[in-house]
C-alpha cells in the first residue's frame, strides 16, 4: 500500500508533517510506503538535518502549496502543482491508495472532488468526526464540508455514517440520530423535519432526533447534521477540552494538597488526556468521495500525522467505500 501525505499542508508544515511521516513509517513496519508530496528540496533538507530514517518513504515534487487562509476554489484553480492537487492526482492515477492532508480543509475537499469524484448515489461528501463517548465513540457528520444542506444530503450522510460505524467501530446495525433541538419529530427547522421523514423511511436503524448531549452520552452510534452545525460543534468541543485542562492545571498548582492528590490521580489524568486528545485519532475521513481522503487538524503534531496515516491504512483495509456503495446501491471498485 502507498499513502500520499501532503507535506506542505498544515500550521506546522513541512517539519512536523515529515516527522510524523517518519514515525508512521516506523509504526507501519513495512505494511505501507508514505509518499511525501511537496517541495523536494525542503523535504530532503529536513530529513537530512534531523537524520530521519528514510525506509518506506518516497518523495514526489510539488512546487506550490495552498495556504491555510487561501480561498479553496481559487487555490485549486490556480495552483495546479500544489501539494494537495498533486497528491489527489496520484490517487486518481492509482499510484497511491489514500491521501492524508492537514492543510486547508476546503482545498482538500475541492481537490478530492475534482480528482476522485463522488461515489455513485452520493451528492455531497461529508467529514466524519469521531467523538469519545460512553459507548466507545460516536461518529458525527458532516463536520464542515457542507455549510448548507438539503434533506436528501442528510439522508446520505446517515447511510455513509452507518457504513463507517459498522466497519470502523465494529457496530452491528448502528443506531442513527438526527441532531435537532428536541426529540420529537416535529422539533427543529424545515431541514431537520424533512430529513427526519427521509431517514425514518430509509431502512436504517434510526433512533430519531437527538440533542447535543447525546453526542457523548453514547445514546446513538452516528449523529447526522449539516456541516455548519457540525463544525460549530467541533470547535466548541475543542475549546471545552482546552478549558478543562486549564482548570485542572490551575487547581493543582494552587494547592499543595491538590498537587499531592494529582500524583495519585496521574493514571486517570493520562487516560482522560488520551481520550480527549485529537492527536490520538489523527484525522477525519471525507466520506462520499470515490477514494480515500483523511483530513487532519490544521495544528497537527507529528503524533497526529502519524495517527492520520494509520487511520488511512485502516480505512483502505476495512473497505469502507465498498460498504458505502453497497448501502447506496452504487457501483464501482
Amino acid at each position: 500500500m502507498k499513502i500520499a501525505l501532503d507535506a506542505m499542508g498544515g500550521d506546522r508544515a513541512p517539519l512536523d508533517i515529515i516527522d510524523g511521516a517518519a514515525e508512521a513509517a516506523a509504526a507501519g513496519a513495512g505494511r505501507f510506503t508514505i509518499v511525501l508530496v511537496g517541495r523536494r528540496e525542503e523535504i530532503e533538507r529536513h530529513i537530512a538535518e534531523s537524520a530521519l530514517p528514510t525506509d518506506h518513504l518516497e518523495i514526489v515534487h510539488a512546487s506550490e502549496a495552498v495556504g491555510m487562509s487561501e480561498s479553496p476554489a481559487t487555490a485549486i484553480r490556480r495552483k495546479k502543482d500544489s501539494s494537495i492537487a498533486v497528491a489527489t492526482r496520484l490517487h486518481r492515477e492509482g499510484a497511491v491508495e489514500a491521501v492524508v492532508s492537514a492543510g486547508n480543509t476546503g482545498a482538500a475537499v475541492a481537490s478530492a472532488l475534482l480528482s476522485l469524484g463522488r461515489i455513485p448515489g452520493i451528492d455531497r461528501p461529508a467529514i466524519a468526526i469521531l467523538y469519545p463517548s460512553r459507548n466507545g465513540g460516536t461518529i458525527v457528520l458532516d463536520g464542515g464540508a457542507n455549510a448548507e444542506c438539503l434533506p436528501v444530503h442528510l439522508e446520505q450522510f446517515a447511510l455513509m455514517g452507518s457504513a463507517y460505524a459498522e466497519l470502523f467501530l465494529g457496530r452491528t446495525n448502528p443506531r442513527i440520530g438526527l441532531l435537532s433541538i428536541g426529540e420529537e419529530p416535529s422539533k427543529g427547522n424545515d431541514l431537520t423535519r424533512e430529513a427526519h421523514r427521509r431517514i425514518a423511511a430509509s431502512g436504517l436503524n434510526f433512533a430519531g432526533n437527538v440533542e447535543g448531549r447525546d453526542v457523548i452520552s453514547g445514546t446513538v452510534d452516528v449523529v447526522v447534521t449539516d456541516g455548519f452545525v457540525g463544525n460549530v460543534l467541533l470547535k466548541f468541543a475543542e475549546s471545552i477540552v482546552s478549558y478543562v485542562g486549564t482548570l485542572l492545571r490551575e487547581g493543582i498548582e494552587d494547592s499543595l494538597l491538590a498537587r499531592a492528590g494529582a500524583l495519585l490521580m496521574r493514571p486517570a489524568f493520562s487516560h482522560m488526556k488520551r481520550t480527549l486528545d485529537y492527536a490520538e485519532y489523527g484525522g477525519m475521513p471525507l466520506l462520499g468521495v470515490d477514494g480515500v481522503m483523511i483530513i487532519g487538524h490544521g495544528g497537527s503534531s507529528a503524533k497526529a500525522v502519524r495517527n492520520a496515516v494509520l487511520a488511512a491504512e485502516r480505512f483502505v483495509l476495512n473497505g469502507v467505500n465498498r460498504r458505502i456503495k453497497e448501502k447506496v446501491g452504487g457501483t464501482g471498485s
